[in-house]
């Protein structure tokens, strides 16, 4: 036996949209409901369906009093497309302007950087000299634990880590052995 599949929404949507291109009508949610089937789309996706359409602009919406009318014209699909063909169009247009803009600026930089021997012997120098600066920090960074400043930074620390400790020991201490026994204390501070 074989399982009848179910339709892709994309099914779903041409069939929905079949029902308004064939009526030309008007249709609450409700017949649409109803007519849904008719067409292989099951009743409770339909509302999913035709709110996608509606997204879209396939499909218009209208509220009229308490009631949600639905309806789409095939010269409305039609209209769209020429209205999404003439953004595009204006779309191009504005890029094609923009690409020549960037050409002739393109151009423009080119102007004063022609090949010469100054250039080719300026880059030669900036290279030579961006080497060295590397070198030097490599070295630089050879003698980073014999730094001064780190070194005090490191003492600073070591000093917030000891205090930190006996911070927290003290009160460990304290909730093992209330204050009560001062003796106790005073064996541990000499």
């Amino acid at each position: 036996m074989s399982k009848k599949r179910g339709l892709s929404l994309e099914e779903k949507r041409e069939k929905m949209l079949q029902i308004f291109y064939e009526s030309q009508d008007f249709y609450l949610l409700k017949e649409l409901e109803k007519m849904g089937p008719r067409k292989g789309v099951i009743s409770q996706s339909v509302k999913d369906v035709v709110q996608s359409l509606v997204d879209d602009d396939l499909v218009s919406k209208d509220k009229i009093g308490t009631s949600v009318y639905f309806w789409s014209l095939p010269s409305c699909a039609g209209n769209q497309l020429r209205n999404v063909s003439r953004k595009l169009d204006s779309d191009l247009e504005s890029s094609k302007k923009r690409h020549a803009q960037l050409v002739d600026q393109c151009e423009e930089l080119k102007k004063g950087r022609e090949e010469s021997d100054e250039r080719v012997e300026a880059i030669a120098d900036l290279k030579a000299i961006e080497q060295k600066h590397n070198e030097l920090k490599d070295e630089l960074a050879k003698y980073k634990d014999n730094d001064p400043a780190a070194f005090e930074a490191m003492k600073e620390a070591i000093a917030v880590a000891h205090a930190s400790t006996n911070r927290w020991t003290g009160s460990t201490f304290y909730a093992f052995f209330p204050p009560f026994f001062p003796r106790m204390e005073f064996y541990l501070r000499g």
